[in-house]
């Protein structure tokens, strides 16, 4: 079986490499853009393809070569706080990557699989009286990145619907775990943690909104899911992929509070305020669960525990495995 994914490098799809290392007969192409270090432990194992996904005439080039039976396109800009600032970035990179990567699989792989992540930003403020969020929740995007996200889901299915190219979307809600940049809140936090811990910031910690109620899933759960998807997903559908356990911002920090014995205070920083925060997301993932038989495998505790050791180690500079 031969598998494409798009930002292996990126944090869901160096996990995603690793999963499919341990299935047989699976040999594995990555596209990388910038950074390998997330997977250079298993570099080795992989088929490597540098290049910009902006750049039609070399994506059609690669899905020529390759011929990939399977497809989980996963490069994109990932930073909702981020959009904010950079809307067109977040448009560019997520439209027209996808664009030119969808046209050379029609074009030259029309029977291969491809799953497409989207994002639970598609939903935006959903009501609390519509949650937990289903399939069939309306959109009402709440950010530049939200919208991105929308038109790439849409995208997929518009190739499914115009040409038959067996596209399947997942929506993905939160996830962690350890080798997360700093840009996302648990990650955020564990760092900060692990800084003060080793002298090198006051003992202070930043936060931005704490009431916010998010769907978080370990990584290694989420690339799990992704595969089962791929397998066994219908075509031309889109499935939901999250634990359906809302957890606030504060419980988040909390838990990871507990598990150093350094007094820390907390003090909310106006720069990590959003511009519109999502009140509460959490998803309805029956549909997954349904289709694959998913469940999750890590604790919400041991995957916040493994960021935490995580961050000590980077900051003790220890090498540590992505």
């Amino acid at each position: 079986m031969r598998v494409l994914i798009t930002g292996i490098a990126g944090f869901a799809g160096s996990r995603l490499a690793e999963h499919l290392l341990t299935l047989p007969d699976t040999e594995i192409h990555g596209v990388i853009h910038r950074s390998d270090l997330r997977i250079r432990h298993i570099q080795s194992h992989l088929h490597l393809h540098r290049g910009d996904l902006r750049d039609p005439t070399w994506v059609h080039a690669l899905v020529q070569q390759i011929r990939p039976q399977r497809v989980c396109h996963l490069a994109a800009w990932s930073d909702v706080g981020g959009s904010w600032a950079h809307p067109w970035t977040a448009y560019e990179l997520n439209i027209l990557c996808q664009l030119n990567l969808m046209e050379a699989l029609q074009r030259h792989v029309p029977d291969c699989r491809t799953l497409v992540i989207t994002s639970n930003e598609v939903y935006g403020r959903v009501p609390p009286a519509e949650i937990p969020i289903h399939e069939e929740t309306r959109f009402q995007p709440n950010s530049p990145y939200g919208v991105s996200k929308i038109a790439q889901d849409m995208m997929a299915l518009q190739y499914w619907n115009s040409h038959r190219l067996p596209t399947i979307r997942a929506r993905s809600f939160n996830h962690l775990g350890p080798g997360q940049a700093p840009d996302f809140v648990a990650s955020a936090f564990a760092r900060q943690i692990a800084a003060i811990e080793a002298g090198l910031q006051e003992p202070v910690l930043r936060v931005g909104n704490l009431d916010a109620v998010r769907d978080f899933t370990d990584v290694r759960d989420v690339v799990r899911a992704y595969w089962l998807l791929l397998e066994q997903g219908q075509a031309g559908q889109v499935y939901n992929v999250g634990s359906g356990v809302g957890r606030s911002i504060r419980w988040i920090l909390e838990t990871l509070l507990a598990m150093t014995d350094v007094p820390i205070a907390v003090e909310q920083d106006p720069s990590r305020m959003r511009p519109s925060d999502v009140p509460i997301s959490v998803c309805d993932n029956r549909r997954l669960v349904e289709t694959t038989g998913w469940q999750p495998a890590y604790s919400l505790e041991q995957s916040l525990r493994d960021v935490l050791d995580y961050w000590r180690a980077e900051i003790r500079g220890e090498q540590v495995l992505h």
